[in-house]
């Protein structure tokens, strides 16, 4: 018995030391959010408020080859109260500053989306499943997580210049009643210059997506462009971006949808305090039948608003507003409306 007890301490004793060597850097990150949401929908009746709570707790591995090349990864340990866990792939950086994603890579045309201000918080408004308006400049660009992204070095050929290329590949599902991503591309670009005392950066992509219908060959693709800039002088932010393209919408029903998104904010920092303001107009001629525009247009046009405070290191005051007014197939409807919210962001 002493003897096992001797090997057993000398193997954990080993593992210990083994462990300490070959370790990778490890980071922790996380965020938690807490507050009141209030709507009140142009359809009859009250409105109502609710109390929504969100958590996010990360983990980042990292380590360097001797041979300068950097490999990271990460993994959410928690992510309540949004979609789930999340798990990345692998990054690797290489001595001349390029990056490759291998694994949940995504779409190139994404990563070069420009930021355009809105509100604070989680103000927000749900409008009807059958509207396939779009608000986000990146609604096209789908991807498997079977692919790899390249991300430049930055001053790629000429300064403050940064381009990017991604591939994914079929991810073997086969689709039944409804339909399944085979494959997906994407190339993007973003410019930063200078004009004087205004940092200005310009953003673009493409992306085209490959999906197959009842387990056939392709049926119809998701694909697009968009393209942005952001002006910042000292304090203030001044952005806009517009996209176009086609988006495959599997749920409740499948439908391909023709739409343009075109979006304006501005922001503006004094001291502590950060105000924004933004407009989204997003329009979709939506299909049932792969190949065949659609005839009447869906369509959302949302003014968000907010308020930032940041009360201490790591913790944000947030106050947002959001309207919105939606028409659903060329006919006004009443899952538009206004929404606030009141609460606190805390991260580390």
């Amino acid at each position: 018995m002493k003897k096992e007890l001797l090997l057993a301490s000398a193997l954990v004793s080993t593992m210990g030391v083994a462990s300490v060597a070959e370790a990778v850097t490890a980071t922790m990150s996380g965020s938690h959010k807490t507050g009141i949401k209030g709507t009140d929908t142009d359809a009859a009746g009250d409105g109502s408020m609710s109390h929504l709570v969100e958590s996010s707790f990360s983990v980042s591995l990292s380590e360097t080859t001797d041979g300068g090349i950097g490999i990271a990864s990460s993994f959410m340990l928690a992510n309540e109260g949004t979609t789930g866990t999340q798990s990345a792939g692998l990054t690797l950086t290489f001595t001349d500053g390029s990056k490759l994603d291998v694994m949940n890579a995504g779409n190139a045309a994404k990563t070069h989306d420009v930021s355009v201000p809105g509100g604070a918080g989680d103000a927000g408004v749900t409008i009807t499943s059958t509207n396939n308006a779009q608000t986000g400049l990146d609604f096209f660009g789908e991807a498997t997580a079977y692919g790899v992204e390249w991300h430049s070095a930055a001053d790629f050929i000429a300064d403050g210049l940064k381009v990017g290329a991604s591939i994914s590949v079929d991810d073997g599902v086969a689709a039944a009643a409804t339909v399944a991503l085979e494959s997906g591309w994407g190339v993007g670009a973003t410019y930063v210059t200078s004009a004087g005392d205004t940092s200005v950066t310009i953003g673009a992509g493409y992306a085209d997506s490959q999906w197959k219908d009842n387990g056939t060959d392709p049926s119809s693709n998701s694909n697009g462009f968009h393209i942005g800039f952001s002006a910042v002088t000292g304090d203030l932010t001044v952005a806009a971006g517009y996209a176009s393209g086609d988006k495959v919408k599997t749920q409740p029903d499948t439908e391909m949808a023709s739409a343009t998104v075109a979006k304006v904010g501005v922001k503006y920092v004094a001291g502590d305090i950060t105000l924004s303001v933004g407009h989204t107009a997003g329009e979709a001629k939506d299909s049932t039948t792969f190949g065949t525009a659609g005839t009447t247009v869906d369509a959302k046009d949302v003014t968000d608003a907010g308020i930032s405070y940041a009360v201490a290191s790591g913790v944000t005051a947030n106050i947002g507003w959001q309207n919105a007014d939606s028409k659903d197939e060329g006919a006004s409807e009443t899952s538009g409306g206004t929404s606030w919210y009141v609460g606190a962001a805390m991260s580390f």
